[in-house]
């Protein structure tokens, strides 16, 4: 069945081909991987009684069904909404899958920020909450958030709540101080989501990508977010190198939250101006908000638990620009 909702909340395909009327220097978007919710996660996995649950969520194991989440942006990196399914392709493993489900809806989600408190966000920390308040300020009735607060440890600072003044609170105590621990902080996000009571999952980190305190380390983290049936979001608050020395781990920052988002079909938001936080949070509160959830059934049906590969691709519709999609990179196979 196809569910549908066409809400002019982002550009439509009239308002894109009206822009880009007036804009005939639009420079080409390459098509990357996107967000895609699969079948994996141990979590999903222990306690699946293979129904049904409602839409934006996995569909459990057993029913052999894969929903794929993507975003859509055109070449100035707009949401693109109004597409249709006939608008995409997906492939497993190099084999096009056969799309048997489309929606496009505003469902419940679990969101957990993750904030950097060390003290090389000491002249970011300001800027660094408040764009996490304007980022919670998206929050529909329905979605629940938990806090996590790292510097030399990763700690929970509030589990999973509707109410965004009780993240607030425990988010202005916090004064930025001591190592970065950020692998344990996204270990500790990750093991969080097994409370979420939403399908739909996703994780903020705001930080400047440097690591030097952890218990876990890159490849670690890496093999969970592939796992995991979570999202990642990253704004990197980077400092120029004529501002001061960086060190390895800072310098490195941005390349590890790229890969890390990239793994889960998210997207790292680079920032040199700590003014401009509040505005890409907003931005992404409301890409996680406008999603296409395809579903297919893998035909490969064998479990075990390998890892399959996942391409989105796009056909354009006439007289647009390549259009970007955004999708998780695969998934692990069930082993039973």
């Amino acid at each position: 069945m196809i569910a549908k909702r066409r809400t002019p909340i982002t550009h439509t395909l009239s308002e894109l081909l009206v822009s880009l009327f007036c804009c005939p220097s639009a420079i080409l978007c390459l098509l990357a991987p996107a967000f895609a919710q699969s079948l994996v996660p141990d979590d999903v996995k222990h306690d699946t009684r293979g129904q049904a649950i409602n839409q934006g969520q996995v569909i459990r194991l057993n029913v052999e069904l894969a929903l794929v989440n993507i975003t859509v942006t055109d070449p100035y990196d707009r949401l693109v909404t109004g597409l249709e399914p006939e608008n995409f392709r997906v492939f497993e493993d190099n084999v096009e899958q056969e799309i048997i489900s489309f929606s496009f809806e505003d469902v419940p989600v679990s969101i957990g920020v993750i904030l950097d408190f060390s003290g090389s966000m000491a002249n970011k920390i300001g800027k660094a909450k408040q764009a996490a308040l304007q980022f919670l300020k998206t929050a529909n009735p329905q979605d629940e958030f938990f806090l996590v607060g790292f510097n030399d440890s990763a700690q929970l600072l509030s589990s999973f709540s509707p109410n965004v003044d009780d993240l607030q609170s425990r988010m202005l105590l916090a004064s930025a101080k001591g190592k970065t621990a950020l692998m344990d902080a996204i270990y500790l996000g990750v093991s969080q989501m097994r409370a979420a009571n939403n399908g739909k999952r996703a994780l903020l980190i705001i930080s400047d990508g440097g690591d030097n305190n952890s218990r876990y380390n890159e490849k670690d983290i890496k093999r969970l977010v592939r796992e995991a049936n979570t999202q990642l979001y990253s704004i990197g608050i980077f400092d120029q190198p004529e501002y001061r020395s960086r060190t390895l781990e800072e310098l490195n920052g941005p390349t590890l939250l790229n890969e890390l988002t990239e793994l889960t079909g998210g997207r790292s938001f680079a920032v040199d101006n700590v003014g401009d936080l509040p505005d890409i949070a907003a931005k992404i509160g409301a890409e996680l908000r406008n999603q296409y959830v395809l579903g297919y059934r893998p035909s490969h049906k064998a479990h075990d638990a390998r890892w399959r590969k996942i391409k989105v691709k796009l056909r354009t519709p006439k007289g647009l620009p390549p259009l970007t999609a955004y999708a998780r990179t695969g998934y692990y196979a069930p082993s039973r």
